[in-house]
């Protein structure tokens, strides 16, 4: 699936894994669930801090991007290809340890929230938006094991997609909710789930 070149780059990047982590794959037998299988297998191979596991998640095809033995994680209902290729590299690293590039203030707040969170992020491989929502999501999963999210190919998932009328990507479920669309980043998420930061700052 990956070509030479690529298998090369990625290879570079996850020389710069800290922590091992595993890929969880929920499939089923269907023809898009041998391509993801054949996607993590490539992307296993070229790390040592890299394994596979078996997973049992109702949504299939689908896999998490786990730190081992701690709850840290991301998940993909997707083969993150195309636009959604850097999102896959980044979960890697940081979901292995490798820092999230972001302001210390921000980090601390995102480490701060309290309560559970499960986010659901609808994308398009082709939407050129949906990059910088599901990559702020993410780097907040990294961050905050009590932050869950998965990014959702509605191409993939179109009963889904229909049952919960969406119209446009991204979209982004909360808690089985809605809570918003379009592009966000980790400031704008960050502004409508903690509503006690304004009267802090103040």
């Amino acid at each position: 699936m990956l070509d030479a070149d690529l298998k090369t780059q990625l290879a570079a990047y996850l020389d710069k894994l800290q922590q091992p982590i595993e890929l969880v794959a929920s499939l089923d037998d269907s023809d898009a669930a041998r391509e993801l299988d054949m996607l993590l297998g490539e992307i296993a191979a070229l790390s040592p801090m890299i394994s596979r596991a078996r997973g049992d998640d109702a949504r299939t095809p689908s896999f998490l991007i786990r730190r081992a033995g701690t709850e840290v994680q991301v998940g993909f209902a997707a083969i993150p290809l195309g636009h959604e290729f850097t999102s896959l590299v980044l979960a890697l690293l940081q979901v292995g340890g490798h820092p999230v590039r972001i302001d210390d203030a921000l980090a601390a707040q995102v480490r701060a929230l309290p309560g559970e969170y499960r986010f659901e992020t609808y994308m398009s491989l082709h939407c050129q938006s949906c990059p910088d929502t599901i990559q702020a999501l993410n780097a907040m999963s990294a961050l905050n094991p009590r932050i869950k999210h998965v990014a959702i190919d509605g191409a993939l998932f179109q009963a889904e997609v229909q049952a919960r009328g969406i119209l446009s990507v991204p979209t982004i479920y909360l808690n089985g909710a809605p809570f918003d669309a379009g592009r966000m980043s980790i400031e704008q998420i960050l502004a409508k789930l903690d509503t006690g930061a304004a009267a802090r700052a103040a």
